[in-house]
């Protein structure tokens, strides 16, 4: 736990602006090739693929450029989509996506045990095995951080927040800085990583 919160004060202090500022009208005439996956307006009605207006700018950057370069995430759909896109063109679309406000998804209402077990997971972790709460870092609401780079993870499809989950668990998705998510994945059950997805879906930031 205390590694945890050095580890978010350490973020808070080192984040830099190296990232060029975005343009939000620019970012809206480039957005068309992003309109078949993520909706006309960041919303995605698939629920493998995110929704992601309302996402905070600078990790909507960070994923991109992990994306683009394929070191620590991969996306064999979205790389060759964004395969000739600048850092400017990516300033420019989380500038655009993050002044859209997110639709909320529904959880499954039929699965209350479960999103029980997700909301006593998600705000105060597990003891036993020393898992910290997940609103340590994304807030009561799920709102996120965007100065520390921590994603808003909200009102977002369960299908594809437990993806993202598993693929931390196993080593396939590598964007978290010190290896916070990978270690804290690693620590849940298939059915936990469900049971936070599916409360997340029904969680509304502020």
């Amino acid at each position: 736990m205390i590694r945890t919160f050095l580890t978010i004060f350490l973020l808070l202090m080192i984040s830099s602006n190296t990232f060029a500022a975005g343009d939000p009208a620019a970012g809206k005439q480039k957005s068309g090739i992003c309109v078949t996956c993520h909706g006309s307006d960041g919303n995605s009605v698939n629920p493998q693929w995110p929704s992601i207006a309302g996402q905070h700018p600078r990790y909507l950057e960070r994923q991109m450029t992990a994306i683009k370069s394929g070191q620590h995430r991969q996306s064999p759909l979205m790389a060759p989509m964004i395969a000739t896109m600048t850092g400017q063109d990516f300033a420019d679309l989380a500038a655009y996506y993050a002044s859209i406000p997110r639709r909320g998804t529904m959880a499954d209402e039929e699965s209350i045990d479960l999103i029980l077990l997700g909301e006593g997971l998600y705000r105060g972790g597990n003891k036993e095995r020393g898992t910290p709460a997940c609103m340590g870092c994304h807030g009561p609401d799920g709102a996120g951080n965007n100065l520390a780079g921590f994603p808003m993870i909200s009102e977002q499809h369960a299908t594809y927040t437990a993806q993202q989950l598993e693929a931390f668990r196993d080593g396939a998705r590598t964007t978290d800085p010190q290896n916070m998510m990978r270690d804290i994945a690693g620590k849940l059950s298939d059915e936990e990583i469900r049971a936070v997805s599916e409360y997340l879906a029904g969680l509304r930031s502020q």
